[in-house]
């Protein structure tokens, strides 16, 4: 390769290795998500080695989440402090190093510490990579460099579990975080070569606001702990829960009045006075509440009604990895050569929507084909994701960029908390409400045929909850409470899977408010 492909573009300048540049940066984020889904798999076997209870072993997650969550809105003000390639270097080194401490911790304490620094030092990879291939690509091709960028970031959760599974079932446990040595130091060896940092991109100077830090720390980590740990208390009914929402929502406003006055904010709030971006945010919130919602939905239907694997379940929900791939490949190659993508968006978002609504109808009896073909649906409802992203960065002034990205980011990464928080609380609550009604109407008649006060009755809506079965025995009543647990369990999916159907259906017309993309150079984010 010549030398100056190597070299920093002048300014005004996009670099020539672009997709060199896409394949360093896409390697860190890949990672990053991949590790975060990739872990969870494994929880059973790190229990066993750690001696650890089932709510002690959920800290090597919540602990990952948490300070993930916190650093990700604070990567554009450290970019613009230390140099964004210098950052992203930074944090590649220090996520490998973690993965193998992680690899070897000989304790949970160990453990649980060493997630803590892997979390800190991935959140910089997703909205830096997704930054730096903004100022990468001209405007006419932003679509397509987004659509690149969200294979990674959709695809990552989706194969994640099903390698998880394969690496702890034919190696060990450990091998989820060696893996990343690897792969690690490849993206750590281009980012040097190909990565550099825009003229535009100078390094600020002057106070910290550790105020905001502060801030921003008690909103967000208090936040997501809530959100991840707090099923597991009955929510509002443990006093930790609301204290720690309390305190949550006082340092949010704190922060945001706090960001508004000073000069040089952790998170830049003005940014959101731009309309596209503003609008891009809420929707994506929206759309990854509900994409999170189901991708926690499937494998547990598959697995807990169904008797599913695994393995078996993780192959079931792969060809949505396949229906996002083609589509989002499909939209970032008709937006290079100049096509209207943007009905693209609302027809992605009414086929999710068709899709979860078939998923509502499953029942005990569906055969995997009839699973199979709503899963590629739904993929096909990432078909928004670049038209999304790209438009989310396309009017933020290019100095703004990596400010921009932070909080694009901090919104996706905390609607995909609330959604998967959401969906569990409403499952929990659907199924109560089922089986109470269900053994409540199964007692009236169950009381009248063991005092022979009524003869049985034909048809009755009550009997036939296991059709056939006789009622004159022990064994017979507990077979009939396990399949009201069953039908209570199931009615609760259909439940939820018809609420996430809603929200999705309000997603379709917003691509009505989207601006036809711009073809030429120059582009508002440059």
């Amino acid at each position: 390769m010549a030398a100056p492909t190597l070299t920093a573009p002048a300014p005004g300048q996009r670099p020539s290795h672009k997709w060199l540049i896409t394949l360093a940066v896409m390697l860190g984020a890949t990672l990053e998500i991949l590790d975060s889904s990739i872990v969870n798999v494994a929880l059973p076997h790190m229990q066993g080695s750690f001696s650890a209870s089932v709510d002690q072993i959920t800290w090597v997650l919540t602990s990952y989440l948490v300070a993930n969550g916190i650093m990700i809105p604070m990567t554009g003000w450290i970019s613009s402090r230390f140099g964004r390639k210098r950052y992203f270097l930074v944090s590649v080194t220090v996520f490998v190093f973690a993965s193998a401490l992680c690899g070897m911790a000989q304790s949970l304490t160990q453990m649980v510490i060493f997630r803590l620094m892997q979390g800190i030092a991935g959140a910089a990879m997703i909205p830096s990579s997704q930054a730096i291939m903004m100022e990468t690509f001209p405007p006419n091709e932003q679509q397509m460099a987004m659509a690149t960028w969200g294979l990674g970031i959709i695809a990552a959760p989706i194969f994640g579990p099903t390698l998880g599974g394969w690496i702890t079932d034919n190696l060990n446990w450990r091998w989820n975080f060696y893996i990343n040595l690897p792969l690690g130091l490849l993206a750590i060896v281009m980012v040097y070569i190909f990565v550099h940092d825009p003229p535009y991109l100078k390094r600020r100077k002057g106070n910290v606001d550790y105020l905001g830090i502060a801030y921003l720390v008690l909103a967000l980590g208090l936040l997501q702990i809530v959100l991840d740990r707090g099923q597991r208390s009955d929510w509002f009914s443990a006093p930790w829960v609301r204290y720690f929402t309390v305190m949550s929502v006082i340092s949010m406003i704190m922060l945001i009045v706090h960001e508004l006055r000073v000069p040089d904010p952790i998170l830049d709030l003005r940014i959101f006075k731009i309309p596209a971006f503003a609008m891009s945010v809420s929707i994506v919130a929206v759309m990854v509440s509900v994409f999170y919602a189901v991708n926690l939905l499937n494998p547990l239907f598959l697995q807990e009604l169904l008797g599913y694997t695994a393995w078996k379940a993780g192959l079931a929900v792969l060809p949505r990895g396949l229906g996002a791939g083609l589509c989002m490949l499909l939209v970032g190659q008709l937006s290079r050569f100049g096509f209207e993508t943007r009905p693209l968006m609302g027809m992605g978002f009414a086929a999710a929507t068709y899709a979860i609504w078939r998923m509502s109808g499953w029942d005990l009896q569906v055969s995997m084909e009839s699973i199979m073909l709503p899963i590629l649906l739904f993929g096909c409802g990432s078909m928004g994701w670049p038209l999304i992203s790209a438009g989310a960065l396309a009017d933020v002034p290019k100095e703004r960029i990596g400010y921009a990205a932070s909080l694009y980011n901090m919104m996706r990464n905390t609607g995909a908390a609330i959604g998967i928080s959401l969906v569990t609380n409403l499952l929990t609550s659907r199924e109560q409400i089922h089986q109470s009604y269900l053994v409540e109407h199964f007692s009236v008649f169950d009381a009248w045929k063991l005092n022979e006060r009524a003869p049985m009755m034909p048809g009755s809506p009550h009997f036939n909850l296991i059709p056939g079965l006789t009622m004159g025995n022990q064994q017979g009543l507990g077979m009939i409470y396990a399949e009201i647990r069953a039908q209570s369990t199931l009615l609760a999916y259909n439940d939820v899977y018809r609420m996430l159907a809603l929200a999705m259906a309000v997603l379709i017309p917003t691509f009505l408010f989207f601006k036809r993309p711009r073809t030429g150079g120059g582009g508002g984010a440059h």
